[in-house]
């Protein structure tokens, strides 16, 4: 039979239990409310920096915090991954609505950037859900889970290849679409030259007076 002291201390422990466990649920709840208004954008330039996106999104409101995803197993140039994060969830909505209707490049991409509401799942740094436990060990051949594990990193690997292979492709359409875009804004360029060329030294209104056309100046 437990003693007084010790049923006194079993309550102690019990109740820095129930503490814990209120304080860890208050700060996942906080967590929820911050993915709400976190907006997670794709296709950034690696050129993009903190300073750039808050700028752009903060004619949409309030950019609280930037955080960039990094990419531990690939190059340095490749389009970059950010987490957006707002002062309210009607700001993230906002500008997820607009970039999805109208396209937003940025620092010289050639393709818009996208945007999509953020998950748990995208957050490093997220806290630990309350009621969940994390557990690692080692397996030995024996095991009956080794082989389902052995299976699952197989199938990272090949995830990862594909991915590494889909993202080169997909950059050397980037480049491709870039060099298209600047040779269409060549083209562009020089009929606006040449027609500020005819405004300017009367040509316009030659053929104007030629062809008994009347021109209105803007």
């Amino acid at each position: 039979m437990a003693t007084g002291n010790e049923q006194q201390l079993d309550g102690e422990i019990r109740l820095r239990q129930i503490i814990m466990e209120s304080k860890d649920e208050g700060e996942y709840a906080a967590f929820e409310e911050k993915v709400t208004r976190t907006v997670f954008l794709d296709n950034l330039s690696p050129q993009v920096t903190e300073s750039v996106l808050k700028t752009a999104f903060n004619q949409f409101g309030n950019a609280i915090n930037v955080q960039f995803i990094p990419y531990y197993i690939e190059p340095f140039n490749i389009p970059l991954a950010a987490l957006v994060e707002m002062e309210n969830p009607k700001q993230a909505k906002q500008i997820i609505s607009e970039m999805a209707n109208f396209l937003f490049m940025m620092s010289g991409m050639p393709r818009p950037v996208r945007a999509s509401p953020a998950v748990v799942e995208m957050f490093e740094d997220r806290p630990r859900k309350p009621g969940t436990k994390i557990e690692s060990l080692w397996l030995n051949q024996n095991d009956p889970d080794f082989e389902v594990a052995k299976k699952i990193k197989n199938l990272t690997r090949r995830h990862a290849a594909e991915r590494s292979f889909m993202l080169k492709r997909q950059l050397e359409d980037e480049v491709k679409l870039a060099n298209q875009q600047v040779e269409t804004l060549k083209v562009k360029s020089k009929k606006l030259a040449l027609i500020n060329n005819m405004l300017s030294d009367g040509t316009v209104s030659q053929l104007a007076w030629r062809y008994n056309m009347k021109i209105t100046k803007p």
